[in-house]
């Protein structure tokens, strides 16, 4: 049976799945990165896990992958194959495409940013399906976004499109990663609810999930911390919908799970920002978990199919 190889890798943990040609999974797995072993056994772990997914493929379909997707997180090169950096993992300027073909037999393989290849899954077969036009937002540890344009995500210049995390909507605010002040993912990141909870809570071991538990059992501090956060996303959104003017808005991430808590204030709050904009449809991901490996998978199979067509 004709297959490629999807492998989604995270800060700890690589999802990886057997997807055939027609879109059907056939085999799903998981590892760890071993990041706590450096950067060096994080790529090791990569191509190990690549490789036994092609030896898993041709024992049990008869044949090897044809293709492979592999999304990553941190700043990718998509052109070149490059992982440039990865806060997460430790990378700087990883040719971790090159690699991949060296170990899995001079397949083709597609290198994508974890986030948007996430967001080209949502567009073509989640929550963007048949929307033409989408910005998928996944709201986490931090903040990042894919834009979705017939079924495709732009990949920008130099691979860094989508970063809205890093526009500042609170200047002078608090500090951010990137070493700007009041940045979106300083504010409205599970992370930035996480710490704001803490301080207002006196609970040093909260989490974004307990700040939303607090608001849903109607804690005032509580629903302070998370209107702000809100309100901050909410600015953050409107000068990407001024710019994008997407038909759908779709929010992934761990702060999406929290369903009504967070889409009830902040689908109030952006539509009371609109001015001359039109405002989109905004939706939760559909996918999950499953979105970064669906969308390696695509990658992979848009690889076939590009060939093909030459």
């Amino acid at each position: 049976m004709r297959h490629v190889i999807a492998l989604d890798v995270g800060g700890t943990v690589m999802k990886a799945a057997l997807v055939g040609l027609d879109g059907a999974l056939l085999y799903e797995a998981r590892r760890a990165t071993g990041r706590e072993r450096g950067p060096d056994a994080v790529v090791e772990s990569i191509l190990g896990f690549a490789d036994h997914l092609r030896a898993h493929g041709r024992r049990r379909f008869g044949t090897a992958a044809e293709a492979a997707g592999v999304a990553v997180p941190g700043v990718v090169d998509t052109e070149r194959g490059v992982a440039v950096h990865s806060a997460d993992l430790g990378w700087r300027d990883v040719p971790l495409r090159g690699l991949l073909r060296y170990r899995i037999g001079r397949i083709p393989v597609a290198l994508g940013h974890g986030v948007r290849t996430g967001g080209l899954a949502e567009g073509r077969i989640g929550a963007g399906r048949g929307a033409g036009r989408f910005l998928f937002v996944s709201l986490g540890t931090g903040i990042a976004g894919a834009i979705g344009m017939d079924d495709r995500i732009e990949a920008g210049a130099r691979g860094r499109v989508g970063e809205i995390g890093h526009i500042v909507v609170r200047p002078g605010g608090p500090a951010c990663g990137c070493g700007r002040r009041g940045c979106l993912e300083a504010l409205a990141s599970t992370a930035a609810i996480g710490r704001a909870w803490a301080t207002a809570s006196g609970d040093p071991a909260v989490d974004a999930a307990d700040c939303a538990r607090a608001v849903e059992a109607g804690d005032e501090a509580a629903s302070r911390v998370w209107r702000a956060a809100v309100d901050a996303l909410a600015d953050g959104l409107l000068t990407a919908l001024t710019i994008l003017d997407p038909r759908t808005l779709i929010i992934g991430g761990g702060l999406a799970e929290t369903g009504d808590t967070l889409f009830t204030p902040l689908r109030a709050a952006v539509a009371e920002r609109v001015t001359f904009q039109k405002l989109p449809a905004i939706v939760p991901a559909a996918l999950g978990d499953a979105a970064g490996r669906l969308g390696a998978a695509l990658l992979a199979r848009d690889l076939l199919a590009t060939s093909a067509a030459v």
